[in-house]
């Protein structure tokens, strides 16, 4: 399959950049997930909302957020870019184009609300449930073009880049290349070889490699594996957000609290009834910064022997209003067996966000020629050591509408000649997936990057856990190299390949900075 632009991975960066690629109506876009369909994502299950330009001094404002939040090491011309473009975008691709129907006051205006950190309410939502409206609105705009062709349950194995894939041996001498991707039909049980003049990778983040997690069965670092094998420049992998607030009860999955629900008034309690976010963080208390949160939690947990925390939101706010404005959080708990108009919810910090990623630059490009990565896949600098509550998806409208305007404006790199391109080979692959083996060793990389790489870290820990992930990654590749393909396999290598790259990262940096957390810090 040949094709002008390949998109991996169908979230709201993908989508932005294959509706903005769209409008030349002479250009090919496939975009492929593996999920069953097109909308399941990340951004699907983002609760919050969207910051929006709320205040005329609100970009000077928002930067001097976004900056405090990163402790330090955001980088100022992509912040500056986010907060001033993003407002713009926002009215005219999901307001406007897309009409996604954000909450309006009585009075049909905007209704802005307040998350951690920052200075004034700017959050833009949908409810509980504003990446959901998101998705639909935008794919309802997607489904109606006749140049995008969207492949749901194909999974990515690995990029083409030349030289490493090229039949061409004197192809070494010249600079590398993306040439797009070896793709596994999961419904067929083969492997396609879509070649394209631009790839972009928009795979979302990876929170699955972890124990407790919010993200959804897919985030397993896809992208981020893909492209370490493929050597692109990966930064700031050692930044890991984890959320402060994710239901917690015994036999249920994780399901986010969304910050907005602390932003409306809800205070953190001890199972005790004690509220100790003022011992942690005294200026900001429930609304401080998210790494700040999730680790007063993880303490309060650790050194009193707590199951969980609780967040109390009924004390705060009538039952009808709690129904109004979190309508999803209050049905999710209700079927859990808990009222949150009535009693607490029960909460633990869970991997939530990816700050690292590929390096971009202002145009989303990485150091691969012709590869482009948006969303959470990539590293823009925005969000350095620890991303503010919901500028992801502003990043994701912002990355995503640029990296589609610089390939519409500089025209796709040279597809080449396809016959270099060795097909697909599965010699040696004579097993079948063995589903014992392969969940057995996620749990085992859950569990290890929890444990030894999660919200508090040391030397000691930190080691043991690359000496655990090297001998786990040897017997992971070699049953990979016998096995046939599934979603799970492919899934697996790529979870011990992005826990890896995140181990390493973490043992290189001594020093203890926001969302990378170090009890031995020099």
């Amino acid at each position: 399959m040949q094709t002008d632009v390949l998109i991996i991975g169908c979230g709201m960066a993908g989508a932005v950049a294959a509706l903005t690629l769209a409008e030349d109506n002479q250009r090919q876009i496939t975009v492929i997930t593996r999920a069953k369909t097109p909308t399941e994502s990340n951004t699907y299950y983002a609760q919050g909302g969207i910051i929006g330009g709320s205040t005329e001094n609100d970009p000077e404002e928002l930067i001097a957020d976004i900056l405090n939040a990163g402790a330090g090491i955001s980088h100022l011309p992509a912040v500056e870019l986010l907060a001033k473009e993003g407002p713009v975008l926002l009215q005219k691709i999901l307001i406007d184009n897309a009409q996604v129907p954000f909450d309006r006051d009585e009075n049909g205006e905007l209704n802005y609300a307040l998350e951690g950190a920052h200075s004034n309410p700017r959050i833009l939502h949908v409810a509980d449930m504003t990446g959901r409206a998101i998705m639909h609105s935008m794919y309802k705009k997607l489904a109606k073009l006749p140049n995008i062709q969207i492949l749901t349950e194909h999974t990515a194995i690995d990029l083409i880049t030349f030289p490493h894939h090229s039949t061409d041996p004197c192809k070494v001498y010249e600079d590398p290349v993306c040439l797009g991707a070896y793709v596994f039909d999961q419904i067929n049980k083969e492997v396609l070889q879509i070649t394209a003049g631009s790839t972009i990778l928009a795979t979302g983040g990876l929170g699955q490699i972890f124990l407790n997690t919010s993200n959804p069965v897919g985030s397993r670092g896809d992208g981020l594996a893909m492209a370490s094998r493929a050597r692109v420049r990966i930064i700031n992998s050692e930044y890991i957000q984890f959320h402060p607030t994710s239901f917690s009860k015994l036999g249920s999955d994780n399901f986010l609290i969304s910050e907005a629900v602390r932003g409306e008034g809800a205070v953190l309690l001890t199972p005790e009834g004690d509220a100790f976010m003022e011992h942690y963080a005294p200026k900001w208390k429930d609304l401080a910064p998210r790494d700040v949160v999730a680790r007063a939690i993880y303490i309060e947990m650790l050194n009193n022997d707590y199951p969980h925390a609780y967040l109390d939101l009924a004390t705060y706010k009538k039952p009808d209003e709690i129904r109004q404005r979190f309508p999803q959080i209050y049905q999710h708990c209700l079927n859990e067996g808990v009222d949150i108009t009535k009693e607490s919810i029960p909460v633990v910090p869970a991997a939530h966000y990816f700050c690292g990623g590929l390096q971009v630059d202002l145009n989303g490009r990485t150091s691969l020629n012709g590869l482009f990565a948006i969303g959470e896949v990539s590293c823009t600098g925005i969000h350095g050591a620890n991303r503010l509550a919901s500028s992801s998806l502003l990043e994701c409208l912002v990355w995503g509408y640029r990296a589609a305007q610089d390939i519409s404006k500089n025209g796709n790199s040279q597809i080449g000649d396809r016959s270099e391109i060795p097909e697909w080979s599965s010699a040696g692959m004579r097993y079948d997936p063995d589903p014992a083996l392969i969940h057995g060793d996620m749990q085992t990389i859950r569990n290890l990057m929890w444990h030894y790489v999660g919200l508090i870290r040391n030397s000691y820990r930190i080691n043991r856990a690359i000496r655990d992930l090297r001998y786990l990654r040897w017997e992971i590749e070699s049953f990979y190299r016998k096995t046939r393909l599934s979603d799970d396999l492919i899934g697996l290598r790529n979870m011990i390949q992005a826990a890896s790259v995140i181990t390493f990262a973490a043992s290189r940096n001594r020093e203890s900075r926001g969302s990378h957390y170090r009890e031995d810090s020099i």
